[in-house]
């Protein structure tokens, strides 16, 4: 078996966390785990395809959770957990990701896509959204480049830094609210697992890179404490999610209770893996250790 860890992305250090937490969860009477960097490695994984029965991809952002590394081992015939080249690169992209939720009927934050030569930027967001907004790169996960501007005076600053990473960024109207998020797992009959909520430390103004990263500084509740009509809701909201964005094996759909009604945000189509991360959580309140939760990826990377 290949696990892939590392990367070139932004996210390569919680990427190469990740991949170590999850080799040592791995059944080495099980599994012999070969272990490669996509950013160092991928002639030594092509020389090696023909002696790999399985990856398990531990990527994130680009290069790893947007369909390329996908195509490569689907090249290579090697079976990987998780969705394929289209939903990976589906989900991977924020404007396209709204525009095939609002197809599939999902309820969204009203939202604009502002490109970086747009001259009078500021002024239409402010028109059609008000304030306070959340400004997100069109691609990148981890909420990097992502930021609350809350006045017209703080969103040129909060564009800029979308820009960095893309010239296009979503910009939705800000929902206050629980944040919650819904694994879904399985193939041609997605389950949902039981929902997180989320509650980010007093000194984080949104569930931000450092707030999902540091030891200690945010919260997790699971299952979480809403309704259960609300629960009911969300748990089908992440399946549709799932579904409208072609993904398979596994998800984690990230959304807002606000009020009586739940925005979705995204979806991650390959969520944070050490044990103490989000989806292994849920999997861990539906029964499913870490061990097993992996196992589980295996046999679904496997089915045909």
């Amino acid at each position: 078996m290949a696990l892939l860890a590392g990367g070139k992305s932004a996210e390569r250090e919680v990427s190469l966390k990740s991949g170590e937490q999850v080799f040592r969860a791995l059944d080495p009477s099980r599994y012999e785990v070969r272990r490669y960097d996509p950013r160092d490695d991928l002639a030594r994984l092509a020389r090696d395809a023909s002696q790999i029965d399985v990856a398990l991809i531990i990527l994130h952002g680009r290069m790893g959770e947007d369909g390329t590394i996908q195509g490569f081992l689907s090249s290579l015939s090697i079976p990987f957990q998780g969705s394929g080249v289209l939903g990976s690169a589906i989900a991977m992209n924020k404007i396209l990701s709204k525009q095939l939720y609002v197809e599939a009927g999902l309820p969204v934050a009203p939202h604009v896509v502002v490109d970086r030569s747009e001259p009078q930027a500021a002024h239409r967001v402010g028109e059609a959204l008000g304030f306070p907004v959340v400004v997100k790169p069109e691609h990148e996960g981890s909420s990097i480049g992502l930021s609350i501007a809350r006045s017209r005076e703080d969103l040129p600053r909060s564009l800029e830094m979308a820009w960095r990473y893309d010239r296009r960024c979503l910009v939705e109207k800000f929902i206050p609210g629980i944040e919650i998020t819904g694994g879904v797992l399985g193939n041609d009959d997605p389950q949902p697992l039981p929902l997180v909520e989320i509650v980010p430390g007093d000194s984080y103004e949104f569930f931000d890179y450092e707030a999902k990263y540091t030891p200690g500084a945010s919260h997790e509740i699971c299952p979480a404490r809403i309704s259960e009509a609300l629960t009911d809701l969300a748990r089908d909201l992440a399946v549709r999610a799932h579904r409208a964005l072609y993904c398979r094996g596994y998800s984690r759909t990230d959304m807002i209770v606000s009020g009586d009604g739940i925005f979705v945000l995204e979806t991650n189509t390959i969520p944070g893996m050490t044990q103490t991360s989000l989806f292994p959580q849920a999997a861990a309140a539906a029964g499913m250790d870490f061990p097993a939760l992996l196992d589980r990826l295996i046999e679904l990377a496997l089915e045909p």
